[in-house]
C-alpha cells in the first residue's frame, strides 16, 4: 500500500466518523423538537443548542472568548446531558468519548425533558 492509498483510507475513515456524529446530533436536535438540519449551519447550531439547554443567545458571545469558551462549552454539555435526564457522569462521557455518548443520546431511548431536565 502506498502512502497516498493509506492517506485516502485515513480520510475516508474520519469523514465516516464525522458523518456518523452529525447524524447523531441531528437526532438529538430532533428529539428536542428543533430542526435537525440546524446542526449543519455553523453558529446557528450553537444558538439552537442554547435553546435546547435553556440558555440565552448571548452565551454565544461568551463562547467566543478564549478559555472562557471552554468553561461555557462544558457547562452547555452538562445542561444537554441533564436535558435528556442524564447525570454528570454522562456529561463526562460526552466530553471525553463523544463518538460513543452522542450516538447513545441520539439513537438511544433518552427522551428530551425540557431545558436542563425541567419538564416543559
Amino acid at each position: 500500500m502506498t502512502t497516498e492509498e493509506g492517506f485516502g483510507i485515513y480520510i475516508i475513515f474520519w469523514v465516516a466518523i464525522a458523518v456518523f456524529l452529525i447524524i447523531a446530533q441531528w437526532k438529538i436536535y430532533a428529539k428536542a423538537g428543533k430542526p435537525g438540519w440546524a446542526v449543519l449551519i455553523p453558529i446557528y447550531n450553537i444558538l439552537v443548542m442554547l435553546e435546547i439547554v435553556g440558555k440565552p443567545w448571548w452565551w454565544l458571545l461568551l463562547m467566543m472568548i478564549p478559555f472562557i469558551n471552554i468553561i461555557f462549552a462544558i457547562w452547555m454539555t452538562n445542561l444537554l446531558s441533564k436535558s435528556f435526564g442524564k447525570t454528570e457522569g454522562f456529561t463526562i462521557g460526552l466530553i471525553l468519548l463523544p463518538i460513543v455518548f452522542y450516538p447513545i443520546l441520539g439513537f438511544g431511548s433518552a427522551k428530551y425533558q425540557g431545558p436542563a431536565g425541567q419538564a416543559g
